[in-house]
């Protein structure tokens, strides 16, 4: 046993420090994704806490505000067309019970007058436009702004309805297919393979498990995108349903685990974008900043407009 340790424990450490120089060097073995576009300042749900969620109105408000790219999710209505909507059941939106699938589009229900905004709690958004949007509005009304499109259901025909509009308005480098679904992020890439894509919830696990195994550097990725929450957030500007995210224990854990910025700069290096999300203050977004993320989600995209031109020199 005794003699074999000569041979073990250099091997042992030559393979650690291999994997140590390659994370801080992977262009020795990858080479740099290229994607068409490299955002900081993204808009969730196009800025849900300064207009309405979703809305052509909030989508247009972002933009005016410099915001680099739009996160949005979609559904299908009964008649076929898709909406860009965070949920498929309407309560918490509109106060109506109802489904998305159940209806057709001309019958969606307006979206409720003041809403509250999902990740900061306690605050409210309003505005003039309270009506569902299309995808195919959003498309065509900005045509250069990359989106990404969080799939959030197993239907393949919605899938290819989504493909469809994306190759018709020729915008398959600048649109992102997103689900922390792993089933449903493979139906997103059969179904068009040229768009760009994120990091599902396993993926993220088996690339923690890479990264802590020493094995990341020698694994090719195929994703462009890693977007995942800044857990800081969690039971103070947003409360999450789920009990076991209650606890300040595991949170702590969470961050511990997740927040590496030794891995966030490796996966920057190799051309895959960090989004993290959802920063709606001023200490949230330099803490995301400050960890190595590449990009920050926000519903305040004033807010973070505003963030960044104090910190051009950062």
């Amino acid at each position: 046993m005794a003699s074999s340790l000569y041979f073990i424990l250099p091997a042992l450490g030559g393979y650690i420090l291999a994997s140590l120089y390659l994370l801080k060097n992977p262009h020795i073995l990858h080479k740099k994704k290229r994607t068409a576009f490299h955002c900081k300042h993204i808009s969730h749900r196009g800025g849900s806490g300064e207009r309405i969620e979703s809305t052509m109105e909030a989508f247009t408000h972002a933009l005016k505000q410099g915001t680099e790219m739009l996160e949005l999710d979609c559904h299908m209505t009964e008649d076929g067309h898709v909406v860009v909507s965070h949920d498929e059941n309407l309560l918490r939106q509109t106060g109506c019970d109802v489904t998305i699938s159940s209806l057709k589009f001309e019958e969606l229900p307006l979206y409720k007058e003041r809403l509250e905004v999902t990740f900061y709690a306690g605050h409210y958004s309003s505005g003039t436009d309270r009506k569902f949007a299309l995808l195919e509005e959003v498309f065509r009304t900005f045509p250069k702004m990359p989106i990404n499109i969080e799939i959030k259901e197993e239907n393949r025909v919605l899938m290819e309805k989504v493909s469809n509009l994306v190759k018709q308005y020729d915008r398959e480098d600048l649109t992102v297919w997103a689900s922390e679904d792993s089933n449903i992020m493979l139906m997103c890439r059969e179904t068009n393979s040229s768009m760009p894509y994120s990091f599902c919830m396993r993926r993220g696990l088996q690339l923690l498990l890479l990264y802590y195994s020493g094995l990341l550097p020698f694994v090719s990725l195929g994703e462009s995108f890693l977007q995942f929450y800044l857990p800081r957030i969690i039971n103070r500007t947003y409360i999450p349903e789920e009990s076991y995210l209650r606890s300040r224990v595991v949170v702590y854990l969470i961050e511990k685990i997740t927040m590496r910025k030794s891995l966030f700069n490796h996966l920057a290096k190799r051309g895959i974008q960090v989004h993290l999300f959802v920063c709606n203050e001023d200490p949230d977004i330099k803490a995301a900043f400050d960890i190595g993320a590449t990009g920050v989600m926000t519903d305040y995209p004033t807010v973070l407009t505003d963030y960044l031109h104090r910190h051009r020199s950062d």
